[in-house]
């Protein structure tokens, strides 16, 4: 599968399944409830995942997790509670997801596995077959578990981070530094991800350029 294929997918998934959802909510907020913005937005990565178990015959694992999440932060804005704690859901959201990364592990495949292939191979048999195939190789199935336990590891650390800060500092000044946080964790785990990638490339298919 060419780069440009990838990244138009990762793209136009991260639109469909991330940013477009997060539109709506934010546009719904003031006119419906939270509740209710929350629903209507979980509505299109649903869509999405249903249509593409129509064409293809099997599911989204990305927009199954994305939808996971909102569906978590549905349940999430159902908790009330003081400033603090309302502060704390988007954590308790981050926290689950990364504990679900984490659970996969113990699972026949880890979480990345399924996101490569939904990302990086091609949607014909043959493409499958042979990424499939790549599971048998000891050092492919090790660099798709230390991605996923990196990815668990930090969504889980960012919000137990958040949590901690929540009761330590001024509520003015969590939400000044919040998405600073949010931001970082996430960065650095995609430049980990792209290095680690591109250093491990080579050793699973010396015939790919980096």
């Amino acid at each position: 599968m060419e780069r440009k294929q990838i990244v138009r997918g990762i793209i136009l998934s991260l639109l469909i399944n991330a940013a477009l959802p997060i539109l709506v909510y934010e546009l719904l907020l003031g006119h419906v409830s939270n509740i209710t913005a929350l629903i209507i937005a979980t509505m299109i990565p649903l869509v999405e995942t249903i249509i593409y178990f129509l064409k293809y015959r099997k599911w989204d694992a990305f927009a199954v997790f994305m939808l996971v999440g909102f569906i978590l932060g549905i349940l999430a804005a159902l908790i009330g509670g003081d400033e603090r704690l309302i502060l704390v859901r988007e954590s308790f959201v981050t926290g689950v997801m990364g504990l679900i990364f984490l659970g996969s592990l113990i699972t026949r495949r880890p979480l990345i596995y399924y996101f490569a292939l939904r990302f990086t191979v091609g949607k014909t048999q043959k493409e499958q077959a042979a990424f499939a195939d790549k599971w048998n190789n000891a050092y492919f199935r090790k660099v798709l578990r230390i991605m996923t336990a990196g990815w668990g590891i930090v969504l889980l650390g960012e919000a137990l981070l958040k949590v901690v800060l929540v009761y330590s500092l001024s509520v003015s000044t969590f939400l000044a530094i919040s998405s600073l946080v949010t931001y970082g964790f996430i960065g650095l785990a995609i430049i980990w991800t792209v290095m680690y990638r591109r250093k491990s490339r080579q050793k699973i298919d010396p015939t790919k350029r980096v």
